[in-house]
């Protein structure tokens, strides 16, 4: 069994906290208590992501795990392809620097694991027909 932390894209991180404080700002001036501690529940949640996105290749499977909203387990011989992707779409990857991992027939994850090749590598050895699509230079 092999743990691959998400890479994590701290700019975007800090953005989230900006606006998440900037909101707070005005609520603490005059208090609204509801509304601290409702952003406070959001700041505590996106701190458990960061903390808790990872995937986990266990022998034939991964496994993608973000906190407590995102569980798949994926067998990694149904895996078709893994692909560069820059995606903006919601996913369980904490940076834009990511990969797509498809498998059936339309079905895929984007991921984004700190150790890239080194979870490739990993992924096509236990199946050699993964097609990898990466940049030039890659």
């Amino acid at each position: 069994m092999k743990k691959y932390y998400s890479k994590i894209s701290y700019g975007l991180l800090i953005f989230i906290l900006a606006v998440l404080t900037g909101s707070a700002v005005p609520m603490i001036s005059k208090p609204v208590w509801t509304g601290l501690l409702i952003n406070m529940g959001v700041v505590l949640f996106v701190l458990h992501l960061y903390l808790n996105t990872y995937y986990v290749i266990d022998g034939e499977f991964l496994i993608v795990k973000s906190g407590i909203i995102f569980n798949k387990k994926i067998d990694i011989n149904s895996v078709r392809s893994i692909r560069e992707t820059k995606s903006l779409l919601s996913a369980p990857a904490l940076s834009f620097d990511r990969l797509e991992v498809n498998w059936g027939k339309y079905t895929g994850v984007v991921i984004s694991p700190k150790e890239k090749k080194k979870f490739i590598e990993h992924m096509t050895k236990i199946n050699p027909e993964i097609v990898v699509q990466m940049k030039q230079g890659e």
